[in-house]
């Protein structure tokens, strides 16, 4: 069975209430989604509660899961990138002046830093390079650091359809280099 097969049938099985298989399905997703949460996150206990919220939404909501021919890492992926950039929209609404706290940040690479420099993320280095820069700026700042539509029109000068535009063109140009 392909890994693909695999992780349909155990999406199919979460939706069935199998636990098993929603730990089978944790086991073999959850450092790449982690990876995701972290990437976009940048702090590890927050992409960890960020990842456990995606879990329960897999949870709930696997049964709506529909096998469509695509992989259902895009699925995961996508739930986990939308959780990821709530939370960080989120700290941003709710951004308080920090002048005074200490940094206590650990500099030791964590699992997110980990996952980072895979061979994957130098594909998608070497894909975003193929963009223009103005364009592969914004599909950055869209999908990993959760800027809204209309953030990157303020911060282009562009109309907002011509950021979906580029984000959608983007993306598509992505997709082709990453399965060239």
């Amino acid at each position: 069975m392909t890994p693909v097969a695999q992780i349909e049938t155990l999406i199919a099985r979460v939706a069935r209430g199998d636990r098993g298989a929603f730990a089978t399905l944790h086991d073999a997703t959850g450092a790449q989604l982690f990876g995701v949460t972290m990437h976009i996150l940048g702090n590890e206990a927050e992409a960890g509660e960020a990842l456990q919220e995606v879990f329960v939404t897999v949870w709930h909501e696997a049964g709506q899961h529909r096998v469509n021919g695509l992989s259902p890492m895009a699925w995961l992926i996508t739930l986990t990138r939308n959780q990821a950039v709530d939370r960080l929209r989120a700290r941003r609404a709710g951004a308080a002046d920090i002048d005074g706290a200490v940094d206590l940040a650990d500099l030791t690479p964590g699992p997110g830093a980990q996952v980072a420099t895979r061979p994957d993320a130098a594909r998608m280095a070497a894909c975003l390079a193929t963009l223009d820069p103005d364009r592969a700026d914004a599909v950055r700042c869209a999908y990993l650091e959760g800027e809204s539509y209309a953030e990157l029109a303020s911060r282009f000068g562009l109309p907002l359809n011509t950021v979906r535009i580029w984000l959608r063109q983007g993306l598509l140009t992505l997709k082709d280099c990453l399965t060239s």
